[in-house]
């Protein structure tokens, strides 16, 4: 018997929340949807007999299993409403103080959970997303994966492999080393501060892209911003418009990687998260959707 299935269950469901958590988010970009699934995903292993959880050979395969059908469900449902959304749609942020208590501390250090990694991947179909994140989370096999898909296995197979060269093709920047991040990050804003644009389009990647989710809740950009010379004279404006209160912030981890959390024009307030290649900021997030930051630290 499998050394899991002699433990109690709810000790070994906690060696997996972390890990099941990532999952969830990644499928479906929402940390209570997430969050929902993995609790059914315990509620169905608590619910199974004694024997029938001393048949289950993988335990967290299982639980991914049982969370990648119910986020596949939770995502379809939602592809609609994102068509109707106003604005770029951004992933829940996932912000973190560096408190080593903090549940979403283990959940940030998966790779996959970046923001613009997220980002990529509203760009695949239900399907596709949900057959490349478990398949690149665990190796889950592709029989297991055509059976929450409903499909075949190849054509899962299929789903994986036009969504691994749609993120191939995407190619997210990856996470930067705490030190160059640091430094980039403090000119960034120190830049800000002495509103120069000369030095903050020298700091921006030409390929730089800015993106505000506001979901027509509050005033932020309809439509991503491209190259630096536009995203300076965004930036700025926007702290000629509403003051250097918007230079009020703090930093924060969002999803893993450096942010800050303040003041947003007319947001009450917003988490910015910062993506860097060759050195430079290539990617700027910015959610203000007030429905998305119920969850911040005090």
């Amino acid at each position: 018997m499998p050394a899991e299935a002699t433990s109690h269950p709810a000790t070994a469901f906690e060696e997996h929340r972390a890990h099941l958590v990532a999952v969830g988010y990644r499928i479906t970009g929402s940390l209570a949807d997430a969050e929902d699934a993995v609790q059914e995903s315990w509620l169905r292993l608590a619910g199974l007999s004694d024997d029938a959880r001393a048949e289950v050979r993988d335990l967290r395969a299982w639980l991914t299993t049982v969370v990648g059908r119910i986020c596949l469900d939770r995502l379809r449902s939602a592809t609609a409403r994102r068509e109707r959304y106003v604005g770029p749609w951004l992933p829940e942020p996932l912000v973190t103080t560096g408190d080593p208590d903090d549940p979403l501390a283990a959940v940030v250090r998966d790779e996959g959970v970046r923001m613009a990694a997220m980002v990529v991947l509203e760009r695949l179909t239900p399907a596709q997303r949900v057959a490349f994140v478990l398949h690149e989370a665990m190796d889950t096999p592709f029989a297991a994966i055509a059976a929450i898909l409903g499909c075949t296995e190849a054509t899962a197979r299929q789903h994986a492999s036009r969504a691994r060269r749609a993120v191939a093709d995407a190619d997210p920047p990856p996470r930067a080393t705490v030190a160059e991040q640091a430094s980039v990050l403090a000119a960034f804003a120190d830049a800000m501060a002495r509103a120069d644009q000369d030095a903050l389009v020298a700091l921006l990647h030409p390929d730089v892209v800015l993106y505000n989710d506001g979901g027509g809740r509050v005033s932020a950009a309809r439509r991503p911003v491209t190259g630096p010379d536009k995203v300076a004279r965004l930036l700025l404006g926007l702290l000629d418009r509403y003051g250097r209160g918007l230079l009020d912030v703090r930093p924060v981890g969002v999803n893993g990687e450096p942010g800050i959390l303040g003041p947003a024009g007319d947001a009450a307030v917003a988490v910015n998260v910062f993506a860097l290649r060759d050195g430079r900021v290539v990617g700027i997030y910015g959610v203000l959707n007030p429905e998305k930051l119920t969850r911040l630290p005090a």
